[in-house]
């Protein structure tokens, strides 16, 4: 499946070292501004090339809307956006024809389809998240309107973990590091494996604050697990947690359970969800990622023969996937919501009444 959501929706296309990549953009209301301004920052803050930190490969990722505008506000139809591919070196990937890249998709896609793009994985490459950022955007601007905001940084990487969380402070970061105390820390965890020609995990932290209470579609559409959905279909994820995650597992009831005042909820265990609903307070996530499999340490494989062989891997690769992750893990939570709040408008007769009277 290439598409994602139900009321607002968005399908991607186009592989890694492929012309271009894009997506369709479905379900956004007619009457939205579309500030291309924004949609664009919201790709510079993803793009690669950047620093020392993220893979060597620059790409503008210049993002061109097709349709679905008019006089900078959205139509109601389908909005299609495009983003050329203008730094491919596909040389790079010559050596690997016959060869399966450990960690990589290549086993999975040619045995399941019998034909794969070797050529920086095609469309299983992180390459394709770009359009996923720019379909996010779009889903940000519809959010902007009301008040509600999508916030991530990274909490981890390797065995630095953040003590406190500042997202303001990780949009300046060059590695969007929460805890400006440790980000050097962070850092130099980076550049090590780095200059040992491998690479290194982290972890995301993702909040989004000023969600209105009863989001979400029990019994199979609820809104934990369409987030958990939406972060494990990214590239390198490997695990979710919600509000206290996997720490709740070790907590009694009366420890986990979030008292309720009239002035609102005491703790946030839920991360602000419950029954697979909002319940008004903060959503909180964390998304672990592995290390970046392209690595330039030789390692054992097979060809696509099945033959034993070894491989040495060329190319422009992150140190850290999660470091640009972290831009896409908000981009998937902001279409999220989006979704959430358009199929909750008619599930109350006063919500229709509104609509048409």
């Amino acid at each position: 499946m290439n598409r994602f959501g139900i009321r607002f929706s968005f399908t991607t296309f186009g592989e890694s070292h492929g012309k271009a990549i894009g997506c369709v953009v479905d379900g956004v209301p007619a009457g939205l501004t579309i500030d291309e301004h924004f949609i664009q920052r919201e790709l510079d803050r993803r793009k690669p090339g950047q620093n020392a930190f993220a893979t060597a490969r620059k790409e503008a990722d210049s993002v061109e809307i097709l349709s679905g505008t008019f006089e900078g506000k959205s139509t109601g139809t389908p909005l299609a956006m495009i983003i050329y591919n203008t730094n491919e070196k596909s040389q790079d990937y010559d050596n690997i024809k016959a060869l399966f890249r450990p960690g990589h998709a290549d086993f999975t896609y040619w045995h399941k389809y019998g034909i794969r793009d070797y050529r920086g994985g095609g469309r299983a490459s992180a390459r394709e998240t770009a359009v996923r950022v720019a379909a996010g955007a779009v889903a940000k601007l519809l959010l902007n309107t009301l008040g509600i905001r999508v916030q991530s940084g990274i909490c981890s990487i390797g065995t630095v973990d953040a003590d406190t969380y500042d997202f303001s402070y990780a949009r300046q970061s060059e590695i969007y590091a929460l805890d400006k105390n440790v980000e050097e820390a962070q850092k130099a965890a980076v550049l090590e494996a780095k200059a040992a020609h491998d690479s290194v995990g982290g972890v995301v932290a993702l909040k989004i604050d000023s969600l209105p209470v009863g989001l979400g579609e029990p019994l199979y559409y609820k809104l934990d697990a369409l987030l958990a959905d939406a972060m494990m279909g990214i590239n390198a994820a490997k695990a979710v947690e919600i509000g206290a995650g996997i720490q709740s597992a070790r907590l009694r009831g009366s420890e986990n359970n979030d008292a309720i005042t009239k002035e609102g909820f005491t703790s946030n265990h839920s991360g602000g969800i419950l029954g697979g609903i909002s319940n008004g307070d903060d959503v909180t996530m964390k998304i672990y990622f592995k290390p970046t499999p392209s690595i330039f340490i030789e390692q054992s494989t097979i060809t696509t023969q099945h033959d034993d062989a070894r491989i040495a891997l060329k190319g422009r690769h992150d140190p850290c996937v999660a470091i640009r992750g972290s831009v896409v893990c908000e981009a998937m939570a902001a279409l999220v919501i989006a979704d959430m709040l358009l199929l909750n408008m008619g599930r109350t007769l006063e919500g229709v009444r509104r609509c048409y009277l």
